[in-house]
């Protein structure tokens, strides 16, 4: 199926999102869409798919003027979105998920539940997953749901999948398997969209990259012919010197240790410490514990045995307030859910951890919580008109510099990352990147779980390694190489 967009326009009141976008989709391609978060890449994607309707420009499908009255007539017609935010329905099974508006049924109308089983389990086989098909879809991991959004949109037969960060939530192994789903659906002839700010994978998979910046197309180059430095320098329109900025802080006290943390069957006897000014990292496969671990020091989740010491004293944290209470903060993995309350402000979203300080007899103080809101808008670069619209009109990367904001906003002597630059653009990432050093430079203690390696080598000054549930080994940071953080997340010594 051969794409052409040309001079598209699209504005949301006054906001002009798109100024005249082109794009050209090949046969079987794999074409890589990049830009920095806000530039226009997804809602692009939604207008050709129907979810929202261009102002101006045309859109032609195998040289035919087309027009797509919503996604689920796209779809119809051999285009399949896997959206950065899943759909996923956390009270429906996961095979309710897979086949949900697409149920097959006799003709009685009977559900054909033996023929959808085999189907999905085809499909999870294909990308090397293993998740219960009768499991309910709320209780998988972030990276189990994006992996069932996958295998759903490979059901679907269709000729161009438009993937969005679809590894963000990845680790290495499955990531490699999806890179082999996709070679054999290119030689299929269907053709891949493939939005995504890791570079590494632009260059691994890519036939050729669009570039986009501030709503408007600014080059397309075949990937040979380009490079790193090349692209980021079109799309954040400036020189992007080193990637992840030299640390300098020393490590200090001991301000967090963890002793012999259980919960039965999810993780064991893990231990650890982290000091002042120090940046742990924290890696693993998927489904290893990275995660639950985070989840019971801040209160979230229970665990059966183990303590939590904080600057030297034992303290019982049962609850999320109470660790916030102890100066500890939880930006999470999944944002959209846990991160953000997408009908509130962005001004509302950034203060609720810490809005007892702005209300200290009842009474809000309004100008110190604009200053503080300003503030923090600013020292993140989140891209908004006002402080005041609600944080799901912004795009992913800005949504995820809100959730950061919020926790920054409170002070905290621990501050846990839990993929803290998924689905975030490269010049946005190095301003995180920034904010983790300042945060050390002041004592700050934090710990990193993240699913890019570079990312882990990047910026951590030691790294520990989870494998089933159970701390597999400790690296320091002039040690590690990706090929050891990989051994010891396999099992190996």
């Amino acid at each position: 199926m051969r794409i052409s967009m040309q001079n598209i326009y699209k504005a949301f009141g006054t906001n002009q999102v798109l100024t005249g976008v082109d794009f050209e989709l090949l046969d079987g391609e794999v074409h890589a869409l990049m830009g920095e978060n806000g530039a226009g890449k997804s809602t692009m994607m939604n207008v050709l798919t129907g979810l929202h309707k261009h102002d101006q420009g045309t859109i032609t499908i195998d040289g035919n003027e087309t027009y797509f009255k919503n996604p689920k007539e796209a779809e119809q017609n051999g285009i399949t979105f896997i959206h950065q935010e899943l759909n996923i329905w956390p009270d429906m099974t996961v095979l309710e998920n897979l086949f949900i508006g697409k149920e097959l049924k006799s003709p009685l109308g009977l559900l054909k539940t033996k023929e959808m089983k085999a189907l999905a389990t085809q499909q999870f086989d294909r990308l090397a997953v293993s998740i219960p098909l009768d499991q309910e879809a709320g209780g998988c991991s972030v990276g189990e749901q994006q992996m069932i959004e996958i295998a759903k949109a490979l059901m679907t037969e269709a000729k161009v999948i438009i993937m969005d960060e679809p590894t963000a939530a990845l680790t290495e192994r499955e990531i490699s398997k999806l890179f082999d789903v996709i070679a054999s659906l290119k030689k299929e002839g269907v053709s891949i969209v493939y939005i995504s700010h890791r570079m590494e994978e632009i260059f691994a998979i890519c036939d050729r990259i669009t570039v986009m910046r501030d709503g408007k197309t600014v080059d397309t180059k075949a990937i040979p012919d380009t490079n790193f430095d090349e692209v980021v320098r079109k799309m954040v329109g400036r020189e992007l010197t080193d990637r992840f900025p030299k640390r300098t802080s020393k490590p200090g006290e001991t301000v967090l240790e963890v002793k012999g943390l259980t919960k039965n069957g999810v993780f064991r006897d893990v231990n650890f410490s982290v000091q002042s000014g120090e940046i742990v990292g924290i890696s693993g496969l998927m489904g290893a514990g990275r995660t639950e671990i985070m989840r019971a020091i801040f209160g979230l989740d229970s665990f059966n045995c183990g303590e939590i010491w904080l600057n030297g004293k034992k303290t019982a944290i049962k609850s999320p307030d109470q660790a916030v209470k102890a100066g500890i903060g939880f930006i999470t993995e999944d944002r959209k859910d846990e991160g953000l309350i997408l009908d509130f402000s962005i001004k509302e979203n950034m203060v609720l951890p810490s809005l007892y300080s702005f209300a200290p007899k009842g009474i809000i103080k309004e100008k110190s919580e604009k200053d503080f809101v300003n503030l923090l808008i600013k020292r993140l670069t989140v891209k908004t008109e006002s402080a005041d619209l609600a944080v799901g009109s912004l795009s992913g990367g800005n949504q995820q510099k809100v959730v950061i904001a919020k926790w920054v906003g409170i002070g905290p002597k621990v501050l846990i990352l839990d993929e803290p630059t998924r689905g975030v653009d490269v010049g946005a990432k190095r301003e995180i990147y920034q904010l983790m050093n300042e945060l050390t430079e002041r004592g700050v203690a934090i710990i990193m779980v993240s699913s890019e390696l570079p990312e882990i080598l990047g910026m951590s000054d030691r790294i520990l390694v989870v494998h089933e549930g159970k701390i597999s080994g400790e690296l320091r940071s002039d040690e590690a190489t990706q090929e050891k953080i990989m051994t010891l997340a396999t099992g190996g010594q």
